[in-house]
Formats: C-alpha cells, structure tokens, sequence
C-alpha cells in the first residue's frame, strides 16, 4: 500500500534513482546527493511514477530520442512536497501533486524559441531546448526530484482518495497514474485543442493502443455522442467498445491500408461527424485513416493531429477547402490543460477507472508496482501489456 503520510520530513543526503550514465547503455540504481533547493524549485518525494509503454526503446536507443547523460530516467508521477524555494508562493509542504514533465522555458512565454522538452525522455527540437533539458535532465525515477515550481500541480488529497462513503470519490493513489496518459489527449481535445462539444461524432485513430483508448475514454467523458473507434485489431476494438463508460456510444471501423475501404466503413455509420483525432504511433505511416477520416467530416469539421509520425502524409486538400475544415496540429498540453483537466477530475465530470464506481476503461488500470531495481522487467512488462493496463514506479 502506497503511503501517502502528508506529515513533514527532514531531507536525507542522499537517495536511490534509476541513472544512465552512456546513453542506450543499461541504467542503473545508484545512492546519489539529494537535490538541492533553489529559487524556482521545489524537492518531493516520489511515491509514483508512470512508465511509459515504450520506455525500453527510449533507454536503449531504439527509438533515437536524443537526451543529455548522465540522467536520471523518469516520466509523469505522484509526489510530494518536501522542500520549497524561497520564492514560492503557494506550494506548501506536504502538498500532493501531479508532476508535469513538459518543461517549458520561463523566458520563453510566447513559444518563439520553441523552448520546450520532455523531462528525462527527449531534449526537444531546437537549440533553446536542449540547452533547457542540459539544466533540468533529471527525471522522477528516483526517491527524491527537485522540479520547477510551475510543473508541480496540487492535488486534492482529500476529494481524491476519500472512500465514497466518506465524501471522496474513492481512488487509490495508483489509479490517479492514468492522468499523465489522459492529458496528452486531452491537450488535443480540450479548449486549446479542437475543443469537444456535447454531442460531438468524434474518430479516434488508431484507438487500441493506450494514448488511443485514453482519448476514447477521455471524449466520452467530456460529452461526446458517439465515438468511432478504428484500429487494425478487431478483438482490441470490441474490447474497447465492451469496457467503456457508454458501450452504446462507441462504434467501430477496422483499418484496411486502403483509405476507401476505411472511408466506406466510415460512412456506413451514418449521421454527421464533427471531429478527426489522430493518434498514430511511427509504423502507421502508410494507413489509409489520414485520408479516409478527413473525408468523412461534415462542413466545418476539425482535425487534431497529434501522433508520433515524421513522415509526411497524404490528406485530400480539395475536401479540406470546399468544406471549411479546420485542421489543429497539437504537442503535448499546456499548462492551464493541466489546472482544468485536474479541475473535472476532482468535480467527477472526468472519471479515472475506479473499482468503487464500475469505472474501468480498457488500459486504465495500475497492474503491479514495481522498485527501482527491477526496472528490466518493469520495462518488459510495460512493453507487453498492451490493453491490459499499465504499470509504475514505486521509489
């Protein structure tokens, strides 16, 4: 059972964190100095930490996601506040938060210098943040994390993990590891995204994996009257129709490679659809869905792209013009995203899975915990999982 004792602590020297020190080389557990405070930051002690499906292939060199070493491995987590900076003017210590791991730079407020990366996993795309990621490149698979104050974002304790019975809405702190997952969707599909309307006809492509089924969950959470999930694994799709909170609200088009196909299933549904959100991981580069979906929208649709693609892909332009079609290119979230999705979540308009209220989306349950040094087969398993949940950190 994760311990979630708010009470203050004295901060140790030092601490365990999961470290590669030559890049794509095995990492390892080592005893290292605990941060130390500075202005901006605050010190927390981890309790959670997700890790990512594909984390094997970041850490091993697989994928080529490029990152300064020696660092500390890490993703989104649970944590609490240990220590804070001088400066800091509404953290205290003790409180619970969610640790966002898009870092974004301070001086860099409109976004012209692109100064913005993923902590511990990728040093971005231009100068400014890589240079950034050279300052803060060490993630949360450790004890202790020092992290700026405005990527720390306070939960309520007590709403959250408050038995039903006792006025809260009954998580346990392991079910809150979904939101990482979730808010990358919801980046695409909230206000700054293409916004979801009440009664919304939303495609999610591809949906079987776990960012996909997460946006599926996620749209019918925020109101959407149907969602059309197309995937290439058929058993996948039913699942994901079968567990999701309105089964009567989900339909499903299998994936062919041939955009006509795809684009006939589509339109046997019927009725109008407002909205395209893409998903695809690398390998779905040569899918018919970019072209079939973006048909299949009415006058004034949107498209979200959000996906993990670099190559280019075909999109039928003539459609686009003739019928208005608004097409919104999304990276990650930002952080008023964050503050509001924390929002739903507290008021219960955003539901996590949670066996006290029968919630239970496909992927959205925490399936074993594991230690630092057990990180092979946290990799392993988190790679196999699949739809069958995913799996954390616990430092």
């Amino acid at each position: 059972m994760t311990s979630l004792d708010p009470t203050g602590e004295t901060l140790p020297e030092t601490h365990l964190a999961l470290r590669q020190n030559v890049y794509a080389e095995p990492p390892i557990v080592e005893r290292i100095p605990v941060p130390q405070i500075l202005p901006g930051t605050a010190i927390l002690r981890v309790h959670l930490a997700t890790i990512i499906s594909y984390s094997r292939s970041i850490y091993d060199g697989t994928r080529g996601y490029q990152y300064p070493v020696p660092l500390t491995l890490g993703s989104g987590a649970i944590a609490r506040v240990a220590a804070l900076g001088a400066d800091a003017t509404k953290l205290k210590v003790g409180d619970l938060c969610l640790l966002d791991v898009t870092m974004r730079g301070r001086d860099d407020i409109g976004g012209e210098e692109e100064a913005s990366f993923l902590s511990a996993i990728h040093h971005g795309h231009t100068e400014a943040s890589k240079k950034l990621m050279s300052e803060w490149r060490d993630g949360t698979y450790a004890e202790y994390v020092r992290w700026p104050l405005e990527n720390c974002h306070v939960l309520n304790q007590q709403k959250l993990l408050l038995p039903l019975t006792e006025g809260g809405l009954g998580y346990k702190v392991e079910d809150l590891m979904l939101m990482p997952t979730m808010l990358v969707s919801y980046g695409g599909l909230g206000p700054n995204g293409v916004g979801i309307q009440a009664g919304d006809t939303v495609i999610v492509a591809p949906a079987t994996g776990s960012f996909g089924s997460a946006a599926v969950h996620l749209c019918l959470e925020l109101g959407a009257g149907r969602v059309i999930c197309m995937g290439r694994n058929t058993s996948v799709l039913e699942k994901l129709k079968m567990t999701s909170v309105f089964p009567e609200r989900v339909s499903c088009v299998p994936l062919t490679k041939d955009w006509q196909k795809d684009y006939a299933g589509l339109k046997d549904l019927g009725g109008k659809i407002d909205v395209f959100f893409d998903i695809s991981p690398r390998v779905a580069h040569d899918s018919g869905h970019f072209k079939a979906a973006t048909m299949a929208l009415r006058y004034g649709g949107r498209v979200c792209f959000m996906g993990g693609l670099r190559e280019d892909v075909p999109l039928p332009l003539s459609k686009i013009m003739h019928s208005d079609i608004t097409i919104k290119g999304k990276w990650m979230f930002k952080p008023d995203d964050v503050k509001k999705f924390i929002e739903l979540l507290e008021l219960g308009v955003i539901r996590l899975s949670n066996e006290g209220t029968g919630v239970q989306p496909l992927g959205g349950r925490c399936v074993k915990k594991f230690r630092l040094d057990e990180w092979k087969e946290a990799f392993d398993t988190a790679s196999e999982l699949g739809s069958a949940g995913f799996v954390v950190f616990e430092p």
